[in-house]
């Protein structure tokens, strides 16, 4: 199974634009999961969809995502807004008030969670929430489970962005995970920029964003003191393709655009292939 990942697209930044540029950068980040080999079988969207969580934008990300032809499920984002989400995209229900749900295969699974807070930047998970993942993961514990969501768990060290690890939404879902060793990973967006860790014994990764990405900028942050460090940057069209093998799930950081090629698989070069093959067992 393949599985696409797009995050922080942010349609609707420049709503006065027909071809705003978050929709163009979208539309190379959809050319790259259509090109050969890359296709997914399911795309998981996680979250700042759009810029204003209106209608009209939610309806402009629905069409841009029509050529996949295959499953688009979305979680929301600060900048998100439920209702006109769920309008665009029907085949995903509320429950109990959230946009949280879990994609049931053969074999794997993958947990869908909601963070929005409404008017709170950052991160939220409330006991209904944690008791509704708790009881989702009691459902198939032998079931390997990727979990989704929009803001990662762990600070990235981006002093602006980044999730202290003292909220208490943190301890919640730390606590709905305890125990349940068919979480393989953990996935998320909002800091519009790659990153891996480990977190509550869980691998865990951010997605970058398909929008600009954010300025890579460790150093210290006083709120009350502008620096004039950079906060917002154009960097290569991110996107993530998770690869479930059946035993194990890889992950792909995937920058979109049309690389250019430097070797292919012809007759010159299938004397190396057919030796790094060989080498293999049962090679």
């Amino acid at each position: 199974m393949l599985i696409g990942q797009l995050t922080d697209i942010h349609i609707g930044f420049d709503r006065q634009s027909p071809r705003e540029a978050n929709l163009v950068r979208l539309d190379a980040a959809v050319a790259r999961l259509l090109a050969t080999g890359n296709r997914p079988d399911l795309v998981l969207m996680t979250g700042d969809l759009t810029e204003h969580g209106d209608a009209e934008s939610y309806a402009r990300l629905a069409a841009a995502l029509a050529p996949l032809e295959c499953p688009c499920w979305p979680i929301p984002g600060n900048h998100d807004q439920r209702e006109p989400l769920v309008a665009a995209f029907p085949h995903v229900a509320r429950d109990g008030g959230f946009l949280h749900y879990a994609l049931e295969f053969d074999g794997f699974r993958v947990i869908m969670l909601d963070t929005l807070e409404p008017g709170r930047h950052g991160g939220a998970f409330c006991e209904s929430r944690a008791s509704w993942l708790s009881e989702k993961l009691a459902e198939r514990p032998d079931t390997p489970t990727l979990i989704a969501m929009h803001h990662p768990p762990f600070p990235a060290g981006i002093p602006w962005m980044d999730t202290d690890p003292a909220e208490p939404w943190v301890a919640r879902l730390a606590a709905a995970l305890a125990g349940h060793r068919q979480v393989v990973a953990l996935t998320s967006g909002h800091v519009h920029r790659a990153a891996t860790s480990a977190w509550a014994g869980i691998p865990a990764m951010i997605c970058p964003s398909t929008a600009p990405a954010v300025g890579l900028d460790f150093s210290p942050l006083d709120p009350a003191v502008p620096d004039d460090r950079p906060l917002i940057v154009d960097e290569p069209i991110g996107l993530m393709l998770h690869r479930w093998t059946g035993a194990r799930l890889v992950s792909h950081i995937v920058a979109s655009g049309d690389p250019t090629v430097f070797a292919r698989f012809t007759p010159q070069l299938q004397g190396m292939v057919q030796d790094m093959v060989a080498e293999r067992p049962g090679g």
